[in-house]
């Protein structure tokens, strides 16, 4: 059995009330909204956030069914980021499907993005703990510097790793954090759990990020639901490209360089860029880090005492350094 069948096994039955969690939640004023948040939100995502916050919650011994009400809030926030993200990127398509600003008007999917932002908001609020509310209301100011950050650094080809890893906490990580640090608040868990937990994601968070970045290069669109080299194409400089762009020699890097900035570079100029991106080691070198995060992701939970779930945060964070889609 395959790691994805193993954490995929486990969190079955959670999945699908976490599923029905989110139709019942949704509960928008107008029919227009819930078809436009439906149309991601069904779409297939793979519910990394909320199964997070519910292993977290439960790996700290809080088991009443309230964590998967909660968790919801964290495929809201993650659906109406990507909402903004994919008109704002010019996307064509999302998890395989046309993306929702080429169906509907843009403007009708921005503000469902501000829609279930507000949901997320309510309900967080009826959880009557604030430290749960601060941290969800945080959490979304980070990820729109993160995104305001990487709008700002395209197509810059000084962009450096410490700059990425900054880009990545904000757009990827903290999110992931979160959602594990609540799930750590809402068991009233001692404050080194919820420190580990949050940790954790980030660390996670960032191997994900990586994973993910990688397979921009790497990727099967038939997989991935992406097209290949639409982070290039964009004009993003993940970390595959930017140690490419260190370890060039002169000969090479003006011509990777002028593929950057040309929006209009062939097939021929993305084969061109992947094959210096792999020569220059790119690619190991960003499996290497994510790796790196993912050893420190998994060290964090040996404060917590040994039980299914937390076998199974481990292997998360395994697995999201060995994605293929």
């Amino acid at each position: 059995m395959s790691l994805k069948q193993e954490i995929f096994e486990f969190v079955e039955k959670d999945l699908a009330d976490i599923e029905r969690a989110l139709e019942a939640n949704l509960n928008p004023y107008l029919d227009l909204v819930r078809d436009v948040a439906s149309h991601l939100l069904f779409a297939g995502g793979k519910r990394l956030r909320p199964v997070l916050m519910v292993l977290s919650a439960r790996v700290c011994g809080c088991n009443n069914g309230e964590e998967i009400n909660l968790s919801t809030v964290f495929e809201y926030l993650h659906a109406a980021t990507l909402l903004h993200d994919d008109i704002v990127d010019g996307a064509e398509t999302r998890r395989g499907k046309i993306a929702a600003h080429k169906v509907w008007d843009p403007a009708e999917v921005v503000l469902t993005g501000d829609f279930l932002l507000s949901r997320t908001c309510t309900i967080a609020a009826d959880t009557d703990k604030l430290p749960i509310i601060k941290v969800i209301t945080n959490v979304t100011g980070v990820m729109s510097e993160g995104e305001i950050q990487q709008l700002l650094n395209k197509k810059r080809l000084d962009l450096s790793e410490e700059q990425y890893m900054d880009v990545i906490y904000r757009k990827t990580a903290v999110l992931i954090s979160a959602a594990c640090e609540v799930g750590a608040l809402l068991a009233d868990a001692p404050p080194e759990q919820v420190e580990a937990l949050k940790e954790y994601g980030r660390h996670l968070g960032i191997a994900f990020q990586m994973a993910d970045d990688l397979l921009d290069y790497v990727a099967d669109p038939k997989v991935t639901g992406k097209a290949i080299g639409a982070d290039l194409a964009e004009g993003k400089l993940t970390l595959p490209l930017i140690h490419a762009l260190e370890q060039t020699g002169s000969e090479t890097r003006p011509r990777m360089e002028k593929i950057i900035l040309d929006e209009n570079a062939s097939k021929e100029d993305f084969a061109f860029v992947l094959d210096n991106i792999i020569k220059s080691g790119g690619v190991d070198y960003t499996n290497q880090k994510a790796q790196e995060h993912v050893a420190a992701a998994k060290a964090l939970l040996d404060i917590f005492p040994d039980c299914p779930e937390k076998d199974v945060l481990a292997k998360v964070a395994d697995f999201a350094a060995q994605r293929d889609s």
